[in-house]
């Protein structure tokens, strides 16, 4: 696999090519270097613009991408390209996957099994209290708790796990990975780092702009076995990650609510769906292949299991 992350940089500096363009190309000349030494007509004959064939052909992005790479160094990031043999295997597999990653914190922690947790960034009581539970309950049970670090749910998610004896969370920012947005969980990301990780594919120093969040909800999915949703209004960035987690073929559960609340109205029209209904941690794991659950599951909790189906319980 191809570790070094200086042409897989320089391709997310190449204006007007995209992630989709990048794999395109990658495609045809099988690394970034091998894009970076094609003729102009090489390039030309992948169909990319050719305003972006002459940009490559010329070199462009190397150089700022080096500069990255010292910047990275002196913040105490990871730079984690998409050949690196560390690259989420999961998240390697959705058609838009970053072609890098910015990691502080973990690497290694990103090819574990994880589920994320998302929702409003207004909880109710109820909202945060089970999305509380349901994070330390996972993260008991070695289950990486993968969420995007706003207020609400995702911080209460987070905290969840970390009070889990020996829980795992990562963090995805709609950032640069030094750049902690809300301000107010700084002390949040770094008690994170300190065990898992805050990644990124924005390069440093990037603003938390609107635009940014539904692009990285991809990711928050992307690195999960499934994705469950604790209260989103009807408009919520939340549903946007459980479409994506759809698309990228992972498990949607929904904690059912008030039907009085507008909060409510996304996990409840998920479950009418066929989102799955979770109350409880095992209502989770049981949706994981047989041989993960084995790997999460003590004897103990894997006979609890059993005894939880409607088989047993008929």
């Amino acid at each position: 696999m191809d570790d070094n992350p200086q042409y897989w940089l320089a391709l997310t500096r190449v204006e007007g090519l995209g992630v989709r363009g990048a794999q395109g190309l990658l495609e045809r000349f099988h690394s970034p270097q091998a894009v970076y030494m094609a003729s102009l007509t090489e390039l030309e004959s992948c169909g990319v613009p050719a305003h972006v064939a002459r940009a490559i052909f010329a070199q462009a992005g190397l150089k700022e991408a080096e500069k990255e790479i010292q910047e990275a160094a002196k913040a105490g990031c990871q730079l984690l390209p998409h050949g690196s043999d560390d690259y989420p295997p999961l998240l390697r597999q959705i058609p838009d996957a970053p072609l890098v990653l910015y990691v502080r914190g973990d690497v290694k922690l990103l090819s574990q099994h994880a589920v994320a947790i998302v929702g409003t960034r207004r909880p109710s009581a109820y909202g945060s209290q089970v999305g509380h539970r349901l994070a330390r309950d996972l993260a008991e049970r070695r289950v990486v708790i993968v969420s995007g670090l706003a207020r609400g749910i995702d911080s209460t998610a987070h905290r969840g796990a970390l009070e889990a004896n020996n829980g795992k969370t990562v963090a995805v920012l709609g950032s640069g990975a030094d750049v902690i947005y809300p301000r107010e969980n700084r002390k949040l990301a770094e008690k994170i780092i300190e065990t898992g990780a805050v990644i990124s594919e924005f390069p440093l120093g990037t603003a938390p702009t609107p635009e940014n969040f539904p692009i990285r909800n991809r990711i928050i999915s992307g690195l999960s076995l499934g994705v469950v949703i604790v209260e989103a209004a009807e408009y919520s960035g939340s549903l946007i990650t459980a479409r994506l987690a759809v698309e990228q073929n992972r498990e949607v559960f929904a904690v059912p609510g008030n039907i009085t609340s507008a909060q409510s109205f996304g996990p409840n029209h998920l479950i009418k769906q066929g989102a799955k209904l979770v109350d409880q941690w095992i209502d989770v794991v049981e949706e994981f292949p047989a041989s993960i659950r084995m790997q999460l599951l003590p004897p103990a909790d894997a006979s609890d299991e059993q005894q939880a189906t409607p088989e047993t319980a008929s």
